[in-house]
């Protein structure tokens, strides 16, 4: 008989690797990602790189079947973690094997692994589900536009929930296939570049692929009957635009605007640096609401923005947001002027470029328009928060903080600062402070106090502010003396309106989200 005999320090790494690690060192994942302004909207735990999303939909009975593939690594030692989604769970598996679930909240799927899941490992996760998006309500609102031949999801801070489960937060960016299988006849959008198309059995299946990191409030998908205009970039990049067949009276104007994409896109290159992404268009459905959204690589126009005519700088707004907003996205919430402070910006140099009306000009008429009274002036655009996240001062005020930076540091290094930073931060997410550092980086100028006044002091900078900072000498003197005299504000001279003023106004309500009303 031979007896093996472990010696003190053997015997100790033996039971080391034996002992599998204490079930109090797994903990679960925080039901959100820690945003100032929605705390439970995404996940803690776990960063997502990919979604593979199989679904069905059929737009009679507005019933969506799905299989999400999620592909994430674990930042943490879990014994379970969340997703977002409003829709039915019918099976959950991690790493291949059956999971519990439940649901808590509204949106909350609560999943509970086989085996308690080490950190910094790679995981798939695979949840089947179905239900009627339209019947989803979260937080007394829906993301899912019923139309009558099909349905949209796009909606801003969430849309995702109502159709695939998600970390649904900016924060976590992945990649996305979207297979998408509606009636013969019926098409279906999404974000990307459209892989392949085949029919079978009636049914006609739509694969599209998304290989740049995105949002998920930034995924889309829009079922319908669609006219489809395709073409290249000079550069070969894929351009698809989609128009519902039953836009009335908004039809031409819906097209003479959105078919301006590939110039807009070409323009803007010149101004914010090479386009991120692998595809460029945009989609009209026949939605009821009024606003658009910044859908990556295919941007949402309600019909309604083209109620009046046609208006190219909608089309300006949304494709400037593929750079501010989309590539470079909020780090919180309450970093929103990163996104539509500078998209708004876009519009007033697609003026300036058009002879309809310089940034500047519209810079005093908008100074010159807004009393020291108005509320427009208290909505702080660098944190305006979760009420005024989509104020027009986010956007108005937004802007004149880029034209006081414009004045401060001149034309060369203020375009050298709107190229340069989609590069730096691209893929990525940012802070408000992110910019004004890099801005002082680029300028070698001190720009806090800039910024501070543009942004953060809830009242209309006084004179000397604003002539070293965005509005002209003779306006903002105007203003001053008018205060000074015991005369209102709005008695002082005004500029004359841009010629632009008209169609930029027309998109105040572009973000204006009614579903939101009550959340």
């Amino acid at each position: 008989m031979h007896r093996r005999i472990i010696v003190p320090s053997a015997l100790a790494a033996s039971l080391l690797l034996a002992i599998p690690a204490s079930a109090a060192d797994y903990v679960p994942g925080a039901p959100g990602i820690g945003d100032s302004y929605y705390p439970a909207s995404g996940n803690g735990g776990y960063d997502v790189s990919h979604y593979d999303l199989r679904l069905t939909y059929q737009p009679a009975t507005d019933v969506l079947e799905g299989t999400a593939t999620i592909l994430a690594t674990t930042r943490q030692n879990l014994s379970r973690f969340n997703l977002d989604l409003g829709l039915k769970v019918s099976e959950v598996r991690v790493n291949g094997k059956k999971a519990a679930f439940t649901t808590s909240g509204e949106q909350e799927l609560e999943i509970t692994p086989a085996a308690p899941l080490e950190k910094n490992r790679t995981i798939s996760v695979v949840v089947r589900y179905a239900g009627k998006p339209s019947e989803v309500k979260i937080g007394g609102w829906t993301a899912w536009h019923r139309t009558p031949d099909g349905g949209v999801a796009a909606q801003e801070p969430d849309s995702a929930a109502w159709w695939f489960p998600s970390n649904d937060h900016p924060l976590d960016k992945a990649t996305f296939d979207v297979s998408v299988a509606v009636p013969d006849g019926t098409q279906a959008i999404s974000n990307g570049v459209l892989q392949s198309q085949s029919s079978k059995l009636g049914w006609t299946r739509y694969n599209w692929r998304s290989n740049k990191p995105q949002a998920t409030y930034l995924a889309t998908l829009a079922v319908g009957k669609f006219d489809i205009t395709t073409d290249r970039t000079a550069g070969g990049l894929p351009v698809l635009n989609a128009y519902s067949r039953d836009l009335g009276d908004n039809a031409g104007a819906a097209r003479a605007s959105v078919e301006r994409t590939a110039e807009v896109a070409e323009w803007l290159e010149g101004v914010f640096g090479p386009y991120p992404f692998n595809a460029l268009g945009g989609y009209v459905p026949n939605v009821t609401s009024g606003y658009a959204l910044e859908t990556q690589t295919r941007p949402f126009y309600s019909p309604r923005q083209f109620a009046n005519g046609s208006n190219v700088s909608v089309v300006v707004h949304e494709l400037a947001h593929q750079w501010y907003g989309d590539s470079v996205s909020v780090d919180n919430w309450k970093d929103i002027w990163v996104n539509e402070g500078f998209a708004r910006y876009s519009q007033w140099l697609w003026s300036e470029k058009e002879g309809e009306g310089t940034a500047q000009e519209l810079a005093d008429y908008v100074y010159a328009t807004r009393s020291a009274e108005d509320p427009f002036w208290t909505v702080k655009p660098g944190d305006p928060g979760p009420d005024n996240q989509f104020h027009i001062a986010v956007y108005d005020r937004g802007a004149l903080a880029l034209q006081a930076l414009r004045n401060e540091i001149g034309d060369e290094d203020f375009f050298a600062v709107l190229k340069g930073w989609p590069t730096e931060f691209a893929y990525g997410n940012a802070e408000v402070a992110d910019f004004v550092a890099y801005a002082e980086r680029i300028s070698g100028k001190p720009l806090a106090a800039l910024f501070d006044t543009w942004l953060y002091q809830p009242v209309k900078p006084a004179a000397p502010a604003a002539t070293g900072a965005g509005a002209t000498r003779q306006t903002a003197g105007a203003d001053a003396d008018a205060r000074t005299s015991g005369r209102s504000a709005a008695a002082a001279p005004k500029p004359v309106q841009p010629r632009s003023w008209k169609k930029i106004a027309e998109t105040n309500t572009i973000h204006a989200h009614e579903e939101h009303a009550g959340r």
